[in-house]
């Protein structure tokens, strides 16, 4: 059979079966193993087991639970609700200070979980509520939580471009980097459309709550110790003092002791309770990332990748055209899957692709971020929009999701921004870690 009609097949196949609700790791080994048994036969059964612990066997997997662990024990405090009151305090007096105080709190929380679900809610359990009761509407309070929860996959240290770095065999420190600058900009694309969303529906009239200088720094202290330990923990990364596993390690346990400290979670049941948590998704992560490699390596043992591959290269269009194709196909994949299954089923595929027409991986991997981004704010999966309706029951995924559409615009106009200055993603990492050979 045709390697490019058997991808076609092998698509259609493992949309089929995820769509039925089986999770992403095993759709993704059932898929693999009924294709190798098809077209290669039985024996090919004996190295299924070897390449899904094979697989795992990378010192960079690691910084995995570690970073989760990280981000979990400050979920489960009221750092969330601290970051949120001291921006809140700061800026109450610009127009839409509020929205921006929120979306300023997601940025800085996702810098220190990594998580856009964990980011949704500790900062929306606070945010949306106060929004609401001092005038803003539905849709805006609803969306910005749910665009500032996406920065959890961009800002470093981002689970997402571990899970690139690792497909693609691709420096971690440089993701983490080339996450920087975008990340600011998409905070402040949504911090502009926020000002004037609030401008445009009157935000003179909305209440405003008057602060003192007292009270604007007394709570600096219950927030300044976790942005010392980010700062730590990037400065251990990119100084040459630690490995991104390493530096993780430190970072998890640094903020266990902090939510230790600080918010007194020395109870038992919630230490376990943030391992059990921890433990879980880590074990999830690491099973799809297993699962995948099966899945590229049916890919590759059929000639399907590299077919493609060689397809894609000869034809005959620029390579914008092209990079608009791919995103076009990232962005319907990220409306149905989640961000780590797509890149691991798909990295194996585009990265010869992007290569041979001289895009930057690195740069490419925030590309592919920001489009997961819209993807965990568009439905029919659209995770960040139910973690948002959780919280707020009474305010309708209808109303959440029109509210968020100004913000996937924000997310566009970002790609577009990345195409026409690459530099945005590439500078940084070059700058501190020099040019890639």
């Amino acid at each position: 059979m045709d390697p490019i009609l058997l991808g076609g097949l092998v698509a259609l196949v493992t949309i089929l079966v995820l769509f039925s609700g089986i999770s992403v790791a095993l759709g993704l080994l059932l898929v693999a193993a009924g294709f190798l048994i098809a077209f290669d036969g039985m024996r090919s059964l004996e190295l299924m087991p070897e390449i899904f612990f094979g697989k795992l066997d990378n010192f960079a997997l690691l910084s995995i639970p570690m970073f989760i662990i990280m981000g979990s024990s400050i979920a489960s405090t009221r750092a969330g609700a601290d970051l949120y009151e001291s921006l809140e305090r700061w800026l109450t007096r610009v127009p839409g200070g509020l929205v921006i105080s929120n979306l300023g709190a997601c940025a800085l929380f996702a810098a220190m979980s990594g998580s856009s679900p964990a980011t949704c809610a500790a900062i929306g359990k606070m945010g949306i509520p106060e929004m609401r009761k001092r005038g803003y509407p539905d849709g805006v309070a609803a969306g910005s939580i749910a665009a500032g929860g996406t920065l959890g996959i961009l800002i470093p240290p981002s689970i997402t471009m571990i899970v690139y770095g690792v497909a693609t065999e691709t420096s971690i420190g440089r993701l983490f980097l080339a996450g920087v600058l975008p990340g600011l900009m998409l905070v402040g694309l949504f911090m502009a459309w926020s000002i004037y969303s609030t401008w445009r529906s009157g935000g003179t009239s909305l209440i405003a709550t008057h602060y003192s200088w007292r009270e604007r720094f007394e709570i600096l202290p219950r927030v300044l110790p976790f942005i010392v330990i980010i700062l730590g923990v990037l400065y251990a990364m990119y100084g040459g003092v630690a490995t991104p596993s390493e530096t993780a390690a430190v970072g998890a346990l640094l903020c266990l002791l902090m939510a230790v400290i600080i918010y007194r979670l020395w109870q038992p049941g919630a230490l376990w309770h943030i391992l059990r948590d921890s433990s879980k998704e880590s074990i999830m992560i690491l099973f799809i990332i297993a699962a995948a490699g099966v899945f590229s390596y049916m890919l590759s043992s059929l000639f399907i990748t590299q077919s493609i591959a060689e397809w894609i290269g000869t034809l005959d269009v620029n390579r914008w055209v092209l990079m608009l194709a791919i995103n076009l196909f990232l962005l319907v994949a990220g409306f149905f899957l989640p961000p780590v299954a797509v890149i691991l089923m798909t990295a194996p595929i585009l990265l010869p692709v992007i290569t041979n027409a001289g895009f930057d991986p690195i740069w490419f991997a925030v590309v592919l971020t920001i489009n997961m981004e819209i993807g965990l704010i568009s439905p029919p999966v659209g995770l960040n929009l139910y973690v948002i309706n959780g919280i707020a029951p009474d305010i309708s995924l209808k109303t959440i999701l029109s509210g968020s559409i100004p913000f996937v615009l924000c997310m566009i106009v970002a790609i577009v921004l990345l195409c026409l200055f690459p530099a945005i993603a590439t500078w940084l990492p070059e700058l501190m870690m020099g040019t890639m050979q």
